[in-house]
Order: structure tokens, then C-alpha cells, then sequence
């Protein structure tokens, strides 16, 4: 599993004009699954991403998690996030998992973060989706199985 993960004020996802997620202060992770990814993965980044302590603490350090602000989540599953450049001028997306695999595990992944208790909401998988996000800081963060 491969994500980008972008600390946010606010967050939305709108598929054919219509609001379908939103969120406030928190984050927004963009998911990309590859075929050999399981339970094992999904587990471990949604832990790791409800305790990454990127947000300001009184000082003013990264010193706080998802968890210690009460942020919220907003997980867009993100097949791009496997594009292959290296060769010719579009991007080939076989290192992407197929639908069948793929939805289960970005459905776990949001079920994951809400078990360990991150309000947690979705875009449409494989929906055209309009993504908003007011990036804060801006910190974007890249974090991989």
C-alpha cells in the first residue's frame, strides 16, 4: 500500500456535483493498493497514520497525532499513486490492483482508522471524484507498506 497523506483545515470529495464526504481539521489520504497487499498492511499504516504526530502542540512542534487532536480522516482510494513513467510519455497503471482486490482493502484501511477511533469517511471508489482539500502548513507526507 502506498499513501499520501496531506494535513488538512478542511476536506471534500464531490462526485457528479454532489457532496459525498467532507471533513474538517484533520487529514486527507489519498490510498493506492498493490496486488500483493493484505490485512497485514491496511493494519499497520492506519496505526501508523492515527499516531504520526504531525500536528502543532502549544509550542508550536509536530508533536501531536490524528488521535491526541480529535482530527478526522478522509480516505480517496488512489490508483494513480502506482503510475509507472519511466517509459514513454503516459503512465502504465499494472502495478495497481484490480477493483476486486483494491476496495476491500481501502474499506478496511477507513474501518481500521475508525476502530482506533478516528472519525473516519470515504470518497466513491472508482468514482470520477472532485477532491478539495485546504492543505495545511502545507504538510504532505508519503508513507508506504
Amino acid at each position: 500500500m502506498r499513501l499520501i497523506l496531506q494535513r488538512v483545515t478542511s476536506g471534500k470529495v464531490s462526485v457528479d456535483g454532489q457532496t459525498i464526504a467532507s471533513i474538517g481539521p484533520g487529514l486527507v489520504i489519498l490510498l493506492g493498493v498493490e496486488p500483493s497487499d493484505g490485512e497485514a498492511q491496511a493494519r499497520s499504516l492506519a496505526e501508523k497514520v492515527a499516531h504520526l504526530r504531525i500536528f502543532e502542540d502549544e509550542g508550536g512542534k509536530m508533536n501531536r497525532s490524528l488521535l491526541d487532536t480529535g482530527g478526522e480522516a478522509m480516505v480517496v482510494s488512489q490508483f494513480t499513486l502506482y503510475a509507472d513513467t519511466r517509459k514513454g510519455r503516459r503512465p502504465s497503471f499494472i502495478d495497481a490492483a484490480l477493483p476486486d482486490i483494491a476496495r476491500p482493502l481501502v474499506e478496511r484501511f477507513a474501518s481500521l482508522l475508525r476502530e482506533l477511533g478516528v472519525p473516519t469517511q470515504t470518497g466513491e471508489f472508482g468514482a470520477h471524484m472532485l477532491v478539495e482539500i485546504a492543505n495545511n502548513g502545507p504538510v504532505t507526507i508519503s508513507l508506504e507498506s
